[in-house]
């Protein structure tokens, strides 16, 4: 199967579509193991953070791709949270479909305009772009639920900027460890009325699963989550651990970090469907 565009994945759900973050290859392999499961199409995204741990992109990216290509669901790979344009470039080389690229940090002004030409260059090579206005929290390490996003800004920054996809502030946060984040479904709503493109939720690991539910139900479409799976990951690696001391053999330790996320992302996508 080909790799799946995102653009095609999102407009062809009917409910919130998965996005999870690759670190290793154990991750992209488990995480499209567990959309088969759930015979759910899946986003697999690489984060600027996870190229700089890597020490380069193309590994990863075209590990991903690899796998991508072999599943038997849908799969995208999309570059998440990308600061620098020239990563953008080179992801879009080697044949990622699909970049977040956030200049959040910046002011409006600066974010429109450069938004505005990243997103131009990549619509000139069939690329889906997706960007934040209201910085969504946590990123330095500090939760911030009281961060918004405004709909009118939201609908002016989407006309002039030509994004396919908009992550909005909300109430969640970047790498919340606790799942007791609190949703503005009031602004999901107001914000799905006046924005034209899909939008998309971060710091999703937060979320209970009953709010990801309310939180799809009220508008949202891509739903990113990176830490929770992390977690799911390092208990199984540590629980394999506790029971053999002895073990030196990492795919056996792995392999049971790599089990669990596959049935935590099933389990996931069914409360998204």
């Amino acid at each position: 199967m080909p790799v799946a565009g995102i653009g095609d994945i999102i407009g062809g759900a009917h409910a919130g579509v998965g996005a999870f973050n690759v670190i290793q290859l154990e991750h992209a392999e488990a995480i499209v193991a567990g959309a088969e499961a759930a015979g759910a199409p899946v986003v697999l995204q690489i984060s600027q953070n996870c190229v700089r741990y890597h020490g380069a992109l193309a590994p990863i990216a075209l590990a991903s791709l690899a796998v991508a290509r072999a599943a038997a669901v849908p799969v995208a790979v999309h570059l998440d949270h990308a600061t620098d344009r020239e990563l953008v470039e080179e992801a879009v080389a080697l044949g990622v479909g699909s970049v977040m690229f956030d200049a959040s940090a910046l002011s409006d002004r600066h974010n429109l305009a450069l938004t505005a030409e990243v997103s131009a260059w990549c619509h000139e090579r069939g690329i889906w772009v997706e960007a934040e206005l209201g910085e969504v929290g946590g990123k330095d390490g500090v939760h911030a639920p009281g961060a918004r996003t405004d709909p009118y800004e939201a609908a002016v920054y989407v006309a002039r900027t030509g994004v396919d996809a908009l992550a909005v502030a909300v109430g969640t946060s970047h790498a919340m460890t606790t799942r007791d984040a609190v949703l503005d479904l009031v602004l999901i709503a107001e914000l799905r009325a006046a924005v034209p493109v899909p939008l998309v939720l971060h710091g999703s690991s937060g979320v209970p699963d009953d709010t990801l539910r309310e939180a799809v139900r009220h508008g949202m479409k891509k739903i990113n989550i990176a830490t929770h799976l992390n977690k799911v990951f390092t208990r199984g690696i540590r629980d394999h651990l506790a029971a053999d001391d002895k073990v030196v053999d990492s795919r056996k330790y792995l392999g049971c970090g790599r089990e669990a996320i596959a049935l935590e992302v099933t389990r996931l996508l069914k409360v998204l469907a």
